[in-house]
């Protein structure tokens, strides 16, 4: 994901630019009651939830262990939920094609069950299977950054995050979002995880989401907010 090739370590000083971003945005008054509104927790009779809130868990989630190496049919619903899709030849072409074998290949050299957090920098380096997999989806017609990372973060939900144009426009343009992020979350004794962790409980999310998921959709929500129409 364009990221260089010196991996970040964990900061024993001053937080990253990022990190500093995110500790205030997760630290807004409204941020327990976007998170509860988006996934429909305690919500009034009549109001739905945001459709994203099903990204996670529609048809039994895309990383259990049966179909994690594969992209099916149902992640490719899923990431609709996002309000992105996957064009109908690029959706064959994975389904049935020869795309869906490179991907599948690439999908299991991807840890499946670690949280960005503890992973090592070098998984979600440039080079690395994760990397490789997302420059292979953008490489295919009418699939861009934000689709091929919506794609992978329903296969992968604790190890690699959502990241769209919103999200960017709140937090920056780091040279490499997963390196950054993952530094973030590992400076300070991992409070930023932490503090994801409580914002979930706090708001009654499930822990079946992902702290990644909890941070995208809080800076999402908040920057949503603002009213502004992000590059």
């Amino acid at each position: 994901m364009a990221a260089p090739t010196a991996a970040p370590g964990v900061s024993g000083g001053a937080l990253s630019p990022l990190g500093q971003r995110l500790r205030v945005l997760l630290s807004s008054e409204h941020v327990v009651g976007d998170l509860r509104r988006y996934f429909g927790i305690g919500m009034p009779p009549g109001e739905a939830p945001f459709t994203g809130s099903r990204f996670e868990h529609l048809a039994g989630r895309g990383d259990r262990p049966e179909v994690a190496d594969r992209i099916t049919a149902e992640d490719l619903v899923a990431v609709q939920t996002l309000s992105v899709t996957v064009p109908a030849s690029v959706t064959l072409d994975i389904l049935e094609g020869p795309l869906g074998v490179r991907l599948a290949g690439l999908l299991h050299a991807i840890p499946r069950d670690i949280d960005m957090v503890d992973a090592d920098a070098l998984v979600v380096a440039d080079g690395s299977p994760a990397d490789q997999a997302w420059n292979l989806l953008c490489e295919q017609y009418g699939v861009n950054w934000v689709i091929a990372g919506k794609v992978l973060a329903r296969k992968r939900p604790r190890l690699l995050p959502v990241y769209d144009r919103i999200v960017r426009c709140a937090v920056g343009r780091p040279p490499s979002f997963w390196l950054a992020l993952h530094a973030a979350l590992r400076e300070d004794d991992a409070a930023l995880h932490r503090q994801l962790l409580e914002l979930r409980q706090v708001a009654g999310v499930p822990e079946t989401v992902s702290a990644l998921r909890v941070c995208d959709v809080a800076v999402w929500m908040n920057h949503r907010a603002v009213g502004h129409a992000c590059p």
